[in-house]
């Protein structure tokens, strides 16, 4: 019951929509601007980089909060991997705007710092080196997701982690899918560019 209690708050947690929050701090809803994300990127973009900061911070924290609250809890792999799932699908899912939401990235990386932090800091070594060559903040987040999933082997992180990062690196790719359809097409904003 614990468990099943701590999973659901989890998932309330990640549905926190932090950009759309700082956006209507300045009476913009965030989703009819830029790209229409509501992710740290898009808010930089729209509002600045300290919004964007601010979002970034959000959705990394929030992350990290839910895995960090189960393992307190409950000291199991299972209740912090659950609410790692949890958590990513409610920025995913948002109960907050109708099962609508971001595409993870920022979230993901806050429950990876907690349950796997080497691997988590390596796939943000792969993003930045990525977006330093490319100055594409998509491609850089999908290597990242890609690549957490290998070092999370190379460092022998518990199977229930290891399994909690390949999905999420799964639902990154496909919530990158229009990103990857203009990278391939040669249409893809850069972040240098905007």
């Amino acid at each position: 019951m614990k468990i099943l209690a701590l999973t659901l708050l989890a998932y309330f947690l990640g549905s926190i929509p932090f950009g759309l929050i700082f956006g209507r701090a300045k009476k913009i809803d965030i989703r009819q601007h830029g790209s229409g994300n509501i992710g740290a990127t898009n808010v930089a973009r729209v509002l600045g980089t300290q919004a964007g900061i601010l979002t970034l911070m959000g959705d990394v924290g929030k992350g990290l909060a839910a895995v960090a609250l189960a393992d307190q809890l409950t000291g199991t792999l299972l209740a912090a991997a659950l609410a790692g799932l949890a958590a990513f699908l409610g920025h995913l899912y948002s109960i907050f705007l109708r099962f609508q939401g971001g595409k993870g990235v920022a979230t993901g990386l806050g429950i990876l710092l907690y349950l796997m932090p080497v691997p988590a800091l390596c796939g943000v070594g792969i993003f930045a080196l990525t977006l330093r060559v490319s100055r594409y903040v998509s491609l850089s987040s999908i290597l990242s997701a890609l690549s957490t999933p290998v070092f999370a082997i190379y460092f022998k992180t518990p199977l229930p982690y290891l399994y909690v990062s390949v999905i999420l690196a799964l639902l990154v790719i496909h919530r990158h899918q229009g990103n990857i359809d203009r990278l391939l097409a040669g249409t893809e904003s850069s972040f240098s560019r905007n």
